[in-house]
């Protein structure tokens, strides 16, 4: 379905919500309107609880009001707001506000400077949201190798920013949240890599090549990776749960979010397409349906899904493992009964050149950034260390840090010398990529990418925001083991 961005914009401002109640991350505990100016418009708590994962089935873990996801956030785009946090843990925390462009000391990252919400503490926050669209809230920390703090916890929630202007609506709009809970860690762990389109450049795969031989010679074993018991949308395991109810020839708008610490995820709905309208909340210039949306960690895609196709589906995973282990939902017509089907989707391979437009041209660099990304097999106790350009991130000194001039436009040359697969995060900025599996794109602006095992990715960004901005991989066990850097805007 053709969708430019005033029909988006139009379809994206629901002014009657319907099917609330599956799926849409209900703002259950949280204040919305400020009777007294002194009170927050939303208040959330962080605190350790239990998620119902299955009937017979409980994880505990830290999560906000007590429920999985976090509760939905509706902002308006440049409407203030005012969020109180309470932090009932043992741990100082960080809650970063994703995708949004805010202040160093609102955006929530203690690299760049913002403050902690104190164990046992409140910390009161007053911003202007934007830019509109689907972002999300999560915690910001470095648990390193422990796996029960940091984004492996339930600390996440969705977060929707109204347009200004919505006059319209449509059927359904339904929010998901995939998250694996209960990690644990491994030296054998297989990642997907092959769902992204691009070729591998051979002088970047000779090197992380090399580099592994030479680490395996010396008899060392593979670094660790994590692995996960339990797999979930919404907090709840695929059978467990109400469905997404829908009846033949609905319009249904999906917010998909991937919650997870480490995964890439990805989830189709058999007999059925996904017109992919936005990605990380941003219209994208060409929309397109595919059979399968991939996502990388922190990626959030919004797609349209005409339900034309009657019966009780599976909505889930590819991963038969991962969807017999619990990363799916059903989705069941009006009128129909039994067992919730599945059927593999057509060959398909994740493409972000297949939302640009032919016609346009990205605007030419004041300056080229060439990031070099290696990895350092097991080199910390086992754990990989992640460079950029030689150089792990200290947490110590918080460094290395790029000086950046406010006004200028700035391409990151990202360069993969490793076989994973890294989504890329910038903070407090849109980026544009502008060049991906080698060919020069324009118009899809995101604030996630993932760059493919041993291929290189251009993006795009305006330093319109000063101070410090955090460049990082979005998997938290890259992250924590050097993979950041600071861009200092003056």
């Amino acid at each position: 379905m053709p969708v430019d961005r005033r029909g988006f914009l139009t379809w994206s401002g629901l002014a009657v919500l319907t099917g609330a109640g599956v799926g849409s991350g209900a703002t259950a505990g949280c204040s919305r309107t400020r009777p007294d100016p002194g009170e927050a418009d939303y208040t959330l708590r962080i605190d350790r609880g239990q998620i119902e994962v299955a009937s017979d089935r409980t994880v505990s873990t830290t999560i906000y009001n007590n429920q999985f996801p976090g509760p939905l956030l509706r902002f308006t785009e440049g409407k203030q707001v005012t969020v109180e946090v309470h932090n009932n843990t043992d741990t100082p925390e960080q809650l970063h506000w994703h995708g949004q462009r805010l202040p160093v000391d609102i955006d929530g990252a203690a690299e760049e400077g913002t403050p902690f919400i104190p164990a046992h503490g409140t910390r009161r926050i007053t911003f202007t949201p934007g830019p509109a669209g689907f972002r999300s809230y999560h915690t910001h920390l470095t648990p390193g190798s422990d796996l029960t703090g940091g984004q492996y916890t339930g600390q996440i929630g969705p977060v929707y920013i109204e347009p200004k202007q919505h006059p319209g609506a449509f059927d359904q709009e339904i929010f998901l949240t995939l998250k694996e809970f209960e990690p644990i860690l491994n030296q054998n762990e297989e990642m997907p890599t092959d769902f992204l389109v691009g070729e591998e450049v051979p002088e970047l795969e000779d090197r992380g090549e090399a580099a592994m031989t030479a680490s395996l010679t010396r008899g060392e074993p593979h670094g660790y990776e994590v692995g996960y018991r339990t797999f979930t949308i919404n907090g709840r395991a695929l059978g467990h749960g109400d469905p997404i109810r829908v009846r033949f020839g609905e319009r249904v708008l999906l917010h998909v979010l991937n919650g997870s610490a480490t995964e890439t995820r990805s989830l189709a709905l058999p007999g059925h397409t996904f017109t992919v309208v936005a990605l990380d909340g941003n219209p994208v210039p060409n929309p397109v349906a595919v059979p399968v949306l991939w996502l990388g960690t922190a990626e959030r895609v919004c797609a349209i899904v005409e339900m034309t196709n009657p019966g009780v589906w599976v909505l889930g995973d590819t991963s038969d493992d991962d969807r017999e282990h619990g990363m799916g939902i059903v989705v069941e017509y009006a009128g129909r009964t039994g067992d919730p089907q599945w059927g593999a989707p057509p060959p398909f391979r994740w493409d972000y050149r297949l939302f640009t437009t032919a016609d346009r041209t990205a605007p030419a660099p004041d300056q080229v950034i060439d990031m070099l990304i290696d990895k350092r097999n097991a080199a910390e106790n086992g754990f990989n260390v992640w460079t950029i350009n030689d150089i792990p991130f200290s947490m110590a000194d918080k460094r290395p840090v790029h000086d950046v001039t406010l006004g200028k436009r700035y391409r990151l040359h990202l360069r993969n010398a490793t076989d994973d697969v890294h989504p890329m995060h910038l903070h407090r900025h849109t980026f544009e990529i502008t060049n991906v599996a080698g060919t020069p794109t324009a118009g899809v602006r995101k604030d996630v990418a993932m760059l493919g095992g041993y291929q290189s990715m251009d993006i795009d960004f305006l330093a319109d925001q000063p101070g410090l901005s955090l460049l990082h991989c979005h998997s938290q066990l890259h992250m924590d083991f050097g993979f950041m850097v600071l861009l200092h805007a003056t």
